[in-house]
């Protein structure tokens, strides 16, 4: 999976997901409809900053002891590591001139106080029953694990579907690779919806994170359906990018921060990939470099693809190369280079095959 795409609530939810000892504080605050203020800082400069009064604590975390703490009107001040409460019925005094759009008193004293601070709050609301945590400016409220869960199936169903439209365009492109036919066109329209996949695969993996202990079998789902596909798209890129593009990586940065509507466009991934633009694409003919499907060749080192592609330039002139050409390349020799052979040509038959289906 990348992890290109995580946030800070992404990363909070990891710590506070359902199985975890503040979880389970969380969640018997939320029961006992007491509400609570949690300030999770190591900062002492924060503490001076925000806090004022209180009782000090210092005591080794418990969800009992947490739960019984909230009964108090005050905040609770807790280790950065969640391994300690420092403080308990304290007051949060952040600035008044930070903009809040927050209505509830605790809610507007939580989303302040990280605004100013940046670091982590968590505020249950008493009457609405929910827990929301607040990261600087981001804000997150957390679901019931049923809604989430409920959630993220209909996510990993349409996953499912997407990345059977995915499959169906790889596998042109596979064909097309061995036969010398392929266009800008089949190049982006790949790239298109191999990020479309992953951009659903990036909101599961949120929801997985937010169902913790709960999310195990999503998260089964989830790795036998995409299995190694941000490599692919990566391997892909790597074949098709223009001359001067020198990072696979970072035109995968520039395709996630597309929005929806420019990851539509062909010509957008296109400029990204470093064409000029086209009035048909489909009448553009392109050349693989052979990562992707040299990659699939097995026992296979990335640093022997990359002898091979420096050698020959093309995927085509790999192919057509006989073995002791192959054998001359460094760290190759006759054995790996009948492999390479024998292997490829199984690899077109299968890609033909494939597409009669």
């Amino acid at each position: 999976m990348r992890t290109g795409k995580e946030d800070n609530i992404t990363e909070i939810l990891k710590l506070i997901a359902p199985g975890t000892p503040i979880r389970n504080g969380l969640e018997n605050i939320l029961r006992a409809r007491t509400g609570g203020l949690l300030l999770i800082t190591d900062n002492n400069e924060v503490l001076k900053e925000v806090v004022d009064g209180g009782f000090t604590i210092n005591e080794d975390y418990s969800s009992s002891k947490l739960y019984e703490l909230a009964k108090m009107d005050g905040a609770i001040i807790l280790s950065g590591d969640f391994k300690k409460i420092l403080y308990a019925n304290a007051q949060l005094i952040p600035s008044y001139d930070i903009s809040t759009s927050e209505t509830g008193t605790r809610h507007r004293t939580a989303e302040r106080t990280a605004k100013q601070t940046g670091e982590l709050v968590i505020s249950i609301s008493q009457r609405r029953n929910i827990i929301t945590i607040f990261k600087g400016n981001d804000r997150y409220v957390l679901e019931d694990t049923d809604a989430v869960l409920s959630k993220a199936n209909q996510a990993i169903q349409t996953l499912e579907k997407y990345k059977k439209v995915f499959d169906s365009k790889l596998n042109i492109l596979n064909e097309y690779e061995f036969n010398d036919i392929v266009t800008l066109q089949n190049v982006i329209e790949a790239i298109q919806r191999a990020e479309m996949v992953m951009r659903i695969v990036d909101e599961i993996q949120r929801q997985i994170y937010e169902l913790g202990d709960d999310g195990r079998l999503v998260k089964m789902q989830l790795e036998e359906l995409i299995g190694g596909m941000d490599k692919e798209e990566t391997l892909i890129i790597k074949d098709y990018m223009a001359k001067g593009k020198k990072s696979p990586e970072k035109i995968m940065k520039k395709l996630e921060e597309l929005d929806y509507e420019e990851l539509n466009k062909t010509s957008v991934i296109a400029k990204i990939l470093g064409y000029e633009n086209f009035d048909n694409y489909d009448e553009v003919g392109v050349y693989t470099k052979g990562y992707r499907i040299l990659s699939k060749v097995p026992r296979m080192p990335s640093n022997i693809v990359e002898n091979l592609v420096d050698s020959f330039k093309s995927f085509q002139h790999i192919l057509a190369a006989d073995i002791k050409s192959l054998d001359d390349v460094d760290g190759i020799g006759e054995v790996r280079a009948r492999t390479i052979k024998q292997s490829l040509k199984r690899m077109q038959e299968q890609f033909l095959f494939d597409n009669l289906i």
